[in-house]
């Protein structure tokens, strides 16, 4: 397939790198050029927009960074797609917004699909990321020898914007684990333990998590480079919330971790990754 691939950052360039692995003929674009190097060195060709990008191809895809990315990509998108392409949106937005840009884009004849990931750099980098999918079966079957090329678990979720909302749970659910790993540090760290031994123990035990394996190793060697940044996250935590709203739900776990990412936000530390929440517990307890 010929695909158009908008957003090399630290996720995108690894899925785009993956399409090219199996195949196919991948398009790209980014706003800053230098990012998508190693995807042109690979075989990649660049194209100068995202109408550029997705003029002719078969399946047109997003990985950015905001609901307002999204929007402003789509609309370039939806300029030059032919009839059946499909549109992908593989950011994690507005389940209201995907749902107005999946009739806009079927009024025009294009097919398409909200299909945000988790997993993080790690899950892009060895193509083992969670895709959840939202948009018709038959388009759904279309896309996933992409997604395959990309991902591990993939699942169709409902129709447009159930990929959005699945995604959106997925990350309440990070949330709470979050704090859960930054306050068991925390504990451990203020009580003088020996934080390698007790991440061992609480690895292979019933506290074990995704953030305990993969993301507190990273803390105790000092390392918050982003995987995923902090600034998504309280987007993605907004996004959550405003669903809440929406629908009168309370969630108070969800409520603090907005606080405390909040605050992790005002220390200066949004462009390093979620791990970064630990810095915060560790300032505040000497």
């Amino acid at each position: 397939m010929k695909i158009a691939f908008v957003g090399t950052g630290v996720m995108g360039k690894s899925m785009a790198g993956h399409l090219l692995k199996a195949g196919h003929e991948v398009v790209v674009y980014t706003r800053t050029k230098a990012k998508a190097a190693e995807l042109l060195a690979a075989g990649a060709r660049w194209a100068d927009s995202p109408a550029e990008a997705a003029r002719g191809a078969d399946a047109a895809i997003s990985m950015v960074g905001y609901p307002n990315d999204v929007e402003e990509v789509w609309r370039s998108f939806r300029s030059t797609a032919r009839p059946g392409c499909l549109l992908i949106d593989m950011t994690t937005s507005s389940p209201g917004l995907a749902r107005q840009l999946a009739a806009a884009a079927t009024a025009q004849g294009c097919r398409p699909l909200d299909a945000p990931v988790s997993g993080g750099d790690r899950g892009a980098r060895e193509a083992t990321l969670t895709i959840m999918v939202g948009g018709t079966a038959a388009d759904y079957e279309l896309a996933r020898p992409l997604f395959e090329a990309m991902g591990k678990t993939i699942s169709l979720q409902g129709g447009p914007g159930a990929g959005q909302l699945c995604k959106l749970a997925n990350q309440i659910a990070i949330a709470s684990g979050m704090v859960a790993m930054a306050e068991a540090l925390a504990f451990a760290r203020a009580n003088g333990l020996d934080l390698e031994a007790v991440l061992k123990a609480l690895s292979g035990g019933g506290a074990s998590s995704w953030a305990l394996s993969n993301l507190a190793p990273r803390v105790l060697k000092g390392d918050f480079a982003p995987g995923f940044y902090v600034k998504h996250f309280v987007k993605d935590i907004g996004l959550s919330l405003d669903v809440c709203r929406e629908q009168g739900l309370r969630l108070p776990g969800l409520e603090l971790a907005a606080k405390l990412y909040a605050d992790v936000i005002a220390a200066g530390d949004g462009d390093c990754g979620t791990q970064a929440l630990a810095k915060r517990y560790f300032a505040a307890n000497g």
